[in-house]
């Protein structure tokens, strides 16, 4: 059974690669829950799936000097944007599948962290749309 250790994440927003001030990306998706249990169920739940949502959640190292991550990320809040992420920074395919759909830049934290800490940012970005996932 091959294992896997996270060493060279790939993370664009809206067609920008973000690599290399992400420390950490996870991509969540989940369907509603909807009960349509009746007295014909027999004491048994019946659940059937939903609407679809999903959150991209990031943390990355601060940077605020120009053409960096908070000048990249400041503008575009508010915006509704393309996304991108991969287990690895390497060429797509069945071991390396990519993910990739919208999502809404509701926050940014430009300043985040306590005395002696590294500057970091942290976020999580709802997706607007499906989420798809491709292996080519």
């Amino acid at each position: 059974m091959p294992f896997m250790v996270l060493t060279s994440e790939y993370l664009s927003i809206d067609g920008i690669d973000l690599s290399e001030y992400t420390r950490k990306a996870e991509l969540a998706v989940e369907v509603e829950e909807k009960d349509v249990t009746s007295y014909a169920s027999a004491g048994w739940k019946v659940l059937l799936g939903g609407l679809k949502s999903g959150e991209v959640g990031c943390e990355f190292l601060q940077d605020f000097a120009n053409t960096r991550i908070d000048s990249i990320m400041w503008p575009k809040l508010g915006l509704v944007v393309p996304f991108e992420v991969r287990p690895t920074n390497a060429a797509v395919g069945t071991s390396n599948p990519k993910y990739t759909g919208n999502i809404l830049l509701k926050e940014w934290k430009p300043i985040e962290g306590s005395v002696g800490d590294e500057a970091t940012s942290s976020a999580s970005f709802p997706t607007s749309g499906p989420v798809l996932r491709a292996t080519a």
